[in-house]
């Protein structure tokens, strides 16, 4: 849930958001000028029981320039980035969630006619590769696209929040 923000002269806003740049996390400075509010705040709170069991898996996967991610004033540190996933596991809703070695270390594989075929590095040349991921429960996707809105890494890159499609595996066809 969104909790109260306030705003750089102190006052409190009811649930106010920055809609326009809502890639900021607890207390974090909104500068996209944009906005009026200077800092929003979020909370989790802890699910309970019977709504991780009615909760949706998504996968939110965080693309980046690697040059720009560790490099650009805004780039997240580690720090950061361990103290949100943290909070986002203290509040039940994380599953997992890892940070990729460089896109350089990569190595692709497809199998074609048979036949096994690798490539040293992606699968494509992009702007920005794959970073890392975060594997989460939420309600729906409004509040999985609030969390995935705080990722620190959003503010130099992006996140893709997919939901996880469950096989449809016939259990009679297992035997």
């Amino acid at each position: 849930l969104i909790s109260s923000a306030q705003d750089g002269a102190g006052s409190k806003r009811g649930r106010s958001v920055c809609m326009a740049h809502p890639t900021v996390h607890r207390l974090h400075r909104c500068f996209s000028g944009q906005c009026r509010n200077t800092f929003v705040a979020f909370d989790y709170p802890v699910p309970t029981a019977q709504e991780l069991e009615r909760a949706m898996k998504y996968l939110c996967l965080v693309y980046a320039n690697e040059q720009e991610l560790h490099s650009s004033p805004e780039s997240p540190h580690d720090s950061e980035c361990h103290a949100y996933a943290q909070r986002v596991q203290e509040s039940g809703r994380m599953l997992a969630a890892e940070a990729l070695q460089s896109v350089q270390s990569a190595t692709t594989v497809r199998m074609r006619g048979g036949k096994l075929a690798i490539t040293d590095g992606p699968f494509a040349e992009t702007k920005e590769q794959l970073a890392g991921f975060y594997l989460i429960e939420a309600r729906d996707l409004n509040e999985a696209i609030q969390l995935a809105g705080h990722i620190p890494a959003a503010r130099v890159g992006c996140v893709e929040v997919r939901p996880i499609r469950q096989l449809d595996i016939d259990p009679a066809a297992q035997r």
